[in-house]
C-alpha cells in the first residue's frame, strides 16, 4: 500500500455532497477524512439559486437537517411553471414541496453537522495534490495545506465530492464526456414586494429562454434569467440591467422592477455538462464532480444530496466487511445511472437551447388543462420521478384531452 488505511473513506469536498456522505458514512461506524480546500468553516457556493429539489428533501430530513434549515428561515415552496399555453399549477402533496435556503447559510450548517458526527474528521484549508496508489486501485489521497506542508492520508475509498471542476476526477483521469451547453445564467437576491405565489417559486418556460423566482430566507427573492448565450454582451456589460429586463418582460411579471438588488449580480455563460463515469477502483465520484449539467433545472443542489446519500448506502456494507468495496461502488453506479440517467438525456438535449418540440408542446399544453397531467409534469418536474414513469400516463392524459376537446368543439 502506499499509505496505511488511518480512514475508511476520504472524501475531498465539504459541500452538500459531501457532507452528506460523511454525515452517513459516520453513523454507520466509517472512520472518515472529510477534507476542504477552503479554511474558512462559513465558506459556500456563490453561483448557485440554493433551489433544492423535492426529491432531496427526504435525504435533508435524515441527515437531521429539515428542522434546522426551517428554523434558519428556509422556505417549503412549490413551483408554479408559466408556459406559452398558461399557467401548470402545483399539488398540494407533501412530497412536492422543495426547500430554499440560501447557500451562505446551509452550507455551514451542513459543514458543522458532519463536524459533529463522532467519526468523522473535518480537516480544513487542505487542497488535493495526488491521488496513492495500492496496485490499480486508489488508497488515499496526499493534501498540501497553506503553508505548503504535505500530509497522505490512507484510506479505502477516495470520493470526490469537489464539483464540476473537480480535482479528484482528474487525478483519476476518470473517462469524461463533455456536451455543448447554449445558454447562459444570471442571478441575485433581491427585497421587495412579494412575488403573487409567495413562499412558492415561479418558473417561467418561454421556448426557449427561462426566467425564475425563487423566495427564500430573509424576505428575499433569487431572480434568474436563463437566455441563448447570443445575449452574452447584454449580460456582461450590465448584468443587474439585463436581468431585471428579462425578468420584467415576460408573461404576468414578478416585481423585480419595484425591488432592490441586495447583491452583486452573478452569473456563468461557459457551463458545458460534464458526465464522468462514478466510479473507479478505491474511488467514487458525487455531486457535481459524477454529472454537471444544465443549471436551468434547479437539480445540482438535489443531485448532491441524493448521490451523497446513494453512495453512503451502497459501500456502508462494505466497510462493514460484508462484501467487497467493488460489489458496493457497482451498486452505487447502477443507482446513480437508474435514477439520473434519463434525466441527464432530456436536460443535456434541452441546453443546446432548441426550442419545445411537439411532444414537449403537447404535454405542457394539457398540464396547463389538465390537474392529473398537471400532477405528472411536477413529479418529474422535481425529480421525484423519473421521465419514463411520464410518459405512458401522460400519454393517455394528452389523448383524452385532445378526445374532450373535439367533442367540446363538435
Amino acid at each position: 500500500m502506499a499509505a496505511e488505511a488511518e480512514y475508511d473513506v476520504a472524501i475531498v469536498g465539504a459541500s452538500l455532497s459531501g457532507c452528506t456522505a460523511a454525515i452517513l458514512l459516520g453513523r454507520a461506524g466509517a472512520r472518515v477524512a472529510l477534507i476542504e480546500k477552503s479554511p474558512d468553516p462559513k465558506a459556500f457556493k456563490r453561483v448557485c439559486s440554493h433551489f433544492i429539489q423535492a426529491s432531496a428533501v427526504p435525504t435533508i430530513e435524515r441527515i437531521g437537517l429539515y428542522e434546522p434549515i426551517l428554523q434558519a428561515g428556509g422556505l417549503r415552496s412549490r413551483f408554479h411553471s408559466r408556459t406559452p399555453w398558461g399557467w401548470i399549477e402545483p399539488t398540494g402533496k407533501r412530497e412536492a414541496y422543495c426547500l430554499n435556503l440560501r447557500r451562505s447559510l446551509l452550507d455551514p450548517m451542513l459543514r458543522e453537522a458532519a463536524a459533529a458526527q463522532p467519526n468523522v474528521e473535518l480537516m480544513l484549508g487542505q487542497g488535493a495534490e495526488r491521488l496513492l496508489r495500492d496496485g490499480e486501485a486508489f488508497d488515499g489521497v496526499a493534501v498540501r495545506d497553506r503553508e505548503g506542508n504535505e500530509r497522505e492520508i490512507g484510506a479505502r475509498l477516495v470520493v470526490g465530492a469537489d464539483g464540476r471542476d473537480s480535482k479528484i476526477a482528474e487525478l483519476a483521469q476518470v473517462k469524461e464526456k463533455t456536451l455543448p451547453h447554449n445558454r447562459l445564467a444570471y442571478g441575485g437576491y433581491f427585497e421587495g414586494p412579494k412575488p403573487r405565489f409567495w413562499p412558492d417559486g415561479a418558473v417561467w418556460l418561454l421556448d426557449p429562454d427561462m426566467a425564475a423566482a425563487f423566495p427564500t430566507d430573509g424576505g428575499q427573492v433569487f431572480y434568474i434569467a436563463m437566455t441563448h448565450k447570443d445575449r452574452a454582451p447584454e449580460f456582461k456589460a450590465d448584468p443587474e440591467r439585463a436581468l431585471v429586463e428579462h425578468v420584467a418582460g415576460v408573461p404576468e411579471p414578478p416585481p423585480i422592477r419595484e425591488s432592490r438588488c441586495v447583491a452583486p449580480v452573478i452569473g456563468k455563460i461557459e457551463m458545458p455538462n460534464r458526465i464522468r463515469g462514478p466510479i473507479a477502483p478505491g474511488l467514487a465520484l458525487i455531486g457535481d464532480a459524477a454529472l454537471a449539467t444544465d443549471p436551468i433545472f434547479g437539480v445540482g443542489c438535489g443531485f448532491a444530496f441524493q448521490s451523497g446519500e446513494w453512495l453512503a448506502d451502497s459501500v456502508s456494507p462494505a466497510l462493514r466487511g460484508v462484501e467487497s468495496l467493488e460489489h458496493g461502488l457497482r451498486r452505487y453506479r447502477k443507482r446513480h445511472r437508474r435514477q439520473l440517467g434519463m434525466h441527464a438525456r432530456l436536460i443535456h438535449d434541452y441546453s443546446t437551447g432548441r426550442r419545445f418540440d411537439p411532444i414537449e408542446r403537447a404535454m405542457m399544453s394539457t398540464a396547463v388543462r389538465d390537474p392529473k397531467a398537471a400532477a405528472l409534469f411536477e413529479a418529474v418536474g422535481t425529480r421525484r420521478a423519473t421521465p419514463p414513469r411520464l410518459l405512458v400516463p401522460m400519454a393517455k392524459r394528452v389523448a383524452i384531452a385532445n378526445v374532450r376537446r373535439l367533442v367540446s368543439a363538435g
